[in-house]
């Protein structure tokens, strides 16, 4: 079973009861290194452990990249 949610402007099934830090771990992606926006507002990353992804969430994702 998962649920529905719009990811990067994509609609993406991902797995049911999942936390915002669940999610990035499944994307393979480093919660350090990732600003999430949930339903047009910016999680504290310090909250992302704590925030459930539910069914017809807007999730927006920005990497961080280092250069020079």
């Amino acid at each position: 079973m998962s649920i529905q949610v719009r990811l990067n402007g994509k609609d993406r099934e991902v797995a049911p009861d999942l936390t915002v830090t669940a999610l990035l771990q499944s994307l393979e992606l480093n919660p350090q290194l990732i600003v999430v926006e949930l339903n047009r507002k910016i999680l504290e990353r310090d909250t992302y452990a704590n925030t459930p992804v539910s069914a017809g969430d807007q999730i927006e994702l920005v990497h961080f990249v280092g250069g020079g």
